[in-house]
């Protein structure tokens, strides 16, 4: 288990610098997305199920799709 919690890091550290390094925004909020994902497989392994619900629901999700809509309604109204 001690690996899995290791290479968890090490890609959370990768999505990390991907969104932070990322040309476009959309690989950015999706970086970020895998990040929060990443994040709630460690809630789990530290056995915190109720954080990682939580991170799941507001991180993963509901912070994902505000990013998303926000992103295209952006795009779409630089173009009129």
């Amino acid at each position: 288990m001690s690996a899995l919690i290791w290479i968890a890091g090490g890609m959370m550290v990768v999505a990390a610098v991907f969104a932070v390094e990322a040309k476009r925004i959309l690989d950015s909020v999706i970086a970020m997305s895998a990040l929060s994902l990443i994040s709630v497989f460690l809630f789990i392994a530290m056995r915190a199920p109720d954080v990682a619900i939580t991170e799941a629901a507001v991180g993963a999700g509901l912070v994902t799709a505000v990013l998303l809509v926000t992103l295209f309604r952006m795009k779409g109204g630089g173009d009129e």
